[in-house]
């Protein structure tokens, strides 16, 4: 018996160190992805999407509180490829650490679901995930910048926002589709492949090209995004809204399209604006539409129901569930004796 209980105990422990080891690999790659295009504000460099924290919150809502040893590790390990480790660096490490977990947190308590089949999911993803969470990391980072003389106060506002907008793109965009992911079917249904296929061709040429376009004709991607929620819901939208914000995040690094002649601030709140309202454009609407497509769907079945128990009560059968009725000719039988 007790080596039962030993060989259970092993096997726990292994699997948790190998959920915090891939929680940590994944955060890590995350974290060298979103490096490979940043801005520079007041002197500080920050991402305009910080895919991490998405990949954080998401690991968090998929394994439990268990994964965030793995996030704390990717954490050190992002830090430790930017600079070297000194004491504000626990700073760093603490609140990246305690904003997905605080965001987790939250959308538990509210009962969150998964699969964003609701809108109250939607919003509460926005709100509380990405908008009310990440103020911690932006202000812990932020500040430790500001005790360590890295930044004057008077830069403090401007630096804040670019990392809390930051790292918000990330719960927004990131956060969803690995969350699909996670609970995809596998093979997938492939009943309109044919469409999805123009579609994804049609947002590839259009939206590098309104990205880097000299006239400032971003909005054009909305109907792409209304388009691939009204037919793909979730998967579709979000996969277009990181595409869109990927492309236009490019496009102000390199000083391109509607971002030339621009300063580093300016440069900062028009991309900053679009991903936003571009990302909760995807994730709002696609989930209005989810949750009404539900909807339907419940209705459709419980007036089937009610059509089946109309025949069987039309026929003089007795619902399913309900036993016959008595035959009433004893009965009379018996009146008649």
């Amino acid at each position: 018996m007790a080596g039962v209980v030993g060989n259970e105990e092993l096997r726990r422990t292994g699997v948790f160190v190998l959920r915090t080891l891939a929680v940590a690999a994944c955060y890590y790659a995350a974290g060298r992805l979103g490096l490979l295009r940043n801005l520079v504000v007041e002197g500080a460099v920050f991402t305009p999407i910080w895919p991490p924290t998405g990949v954080a919150v998401a690991c968090l809502l998929v394994f439990g509180l268990r994964a965030w040893p793995g996030i704390a590790l990717g954490v050190l390990l992002v830090i430790m490829h930017l600079t070297a480790l000194s004491p504000e660096v626990l700073g760093n490490l603490a609140g990246n650490t305690a904003a997905p977990v605080c965001a987790y947190l939250m959308l538990r308590r509210v009962g969150f679901r998964t699969d964003l089949s609701r809108l109250r999911d939607g919003l509460a993803l926005v709100f509380l995930g990405a908008l009310t969470g990440m103020l911690i990391s932006a202000t812990v980072g932020v500040g430790m910048l500001v005790i360590t003389d890295h930044l004057t106060t008077g830069g403090f506002w401007s630096v804040w926002l670019a990392w809390w907008v930051g790292d918000a793109m990330g719960v927004l965009i990131v956060t969803p589709l690995l969350l699909l992911l996670h609970a995809a079917r596998w093979p997938p249904n492939l009943s309109r492949w044919l469409e999805a296929t123009g579609l994804a061709v049609f947002t590839c040429a259009v939206v590098p090209l309104v990205t880097h376009s000299t006239v400032s004709v971003l909005f054009l991607v909305y109907p792409l995004l209304i388009w691939a929620a009204l037919r793909f819901q979730l998967v579709g939208s979000m996969l277009c809204a990181l595409f869109t914000s990927v492309m236009a995040t490019v496009a102000a690094t390199d000083g391109a399209g509607p971002f030339r002649e621009l300063t580093r601030i300016e440069v900062m709140i028009k991309l900053q604006a679009f991903n936003g309202t571009m990302a909760l454009t995807a994730l709002l609407l696609s989930a209005v539409i989810t949750e009404q497509r539900n909807t339907r769907r419940s209705v459709e079945a419980a007036c089937q129901e009610l059509v089946e128990v109309l025949e069987h009560l039309t026929a003089g059968d007795a619902p399913r569930g309900q036993p016959p009725r008595e035959s009433e000719g004893p009965r009379e039988e018996q009146a008649g004796r």
